[in-house]
């Protein structure tokens, strides 16, 4: 006998959707910009080729946002291992390692994190998200991250479409602990095997663990459009 759609988990129902921040609902800023106006908000002004090796150095250090350190100096190892954890850690973490390449500079390179100038939404950021309020369908952001998201989410013009935040550092739990995703689904008042998570990393596959429909999408440029309203074809 044919199995009905309630049946059938390929063809589970999804009545609430989680989302990664960072790479799925925005990028930072472009590198050499984020060197350039870091310097500007404290008084120096850069030459664009200064800048553009400046950001080369700082990106293979370690930037918030970027690509993962290709080593971790011993004295930042420890607040490294908690930079998602502790909002202390993840400041120290990131200032530390902007500090190998230009210590004048570390603060200041932080600071451009926790501001909606350096951020770009994905072009289908905020229509999927207002589809998915239209829709009745409840949303939380999960993002393994050590600041709190909701001011910059409400700078960049988006936290009234966001239901709940979910933020390793407040929960105690990191992606991909299935329990980051039971939290999400908690606060949503969903069964997980009725929410869709996604995201762009094999962390935010981990929702798989918790029961979860995943999709990811790699990252794409900053600004364009990113394939979130895939999602709207699933829910």
């Amino acid at each position: 006998m044919p199995q009905s759609d309630e049946s059938d988990p390929s063809r589970r129902p999804i009545e609430a959707v989680l989302l990664d921040f960072h790479g799925t609902l925005a990028q930072v800023e472009d590198p050499v910009r984020w060197v350039t106006l870091a310097a500007e908000s404290i008084g120096i002004s850069l030459e664009r080729g200064k800048a553009t090796v400046l950001a080369d150095r700082l990106t293979t250090a370690g930037r918030a946002g970027g690509p993962k350190p290709h080593r971790v100096p011993a004295h930042l190892a420890e607040v490294w291992a908690d930079r998602d954890l502790s909002a202390d850690a993840h400041r120290a973490s990131f200032t530390g390692l902007a500090a190998t390449v230009d210590e004048d500079l570390a603060t200041a390179l932080y600071d451009r994190l926790l501001l909606a100038d350096g951020w770009q939404l994905y072009a289908d950021t905020v229509p999927t998200l207002q589809a998915l309020r239209a829709a009745g369908v409840p949303v939380a952001v999960v993002s393994n991250i050590g600041f709190d998201l909701r001011a910059l989410a409400a700078d960049l013009g988006f936290a009234d479409l966001v239901d709940e935040f979910v933020l390793s550092y407040e929960v105690g739990r990191i992606k991909p602990d299935p329990a980051i995703f039971w939290k999400a689904c908690a606060a949503l008042r969903v069964d997980p095997e009725r929410a869709l998570m996604v995201g762009d990393t094999p962390a935010d596959a981990g929702a798989a663990a918790a029961g979860c429909t995943v999709l990811v999408l790699p990252e794409s440029e900053p600004g364009k459009v990113h394939g979130l309203g895939g999602i709207l074809r699933l829910v």
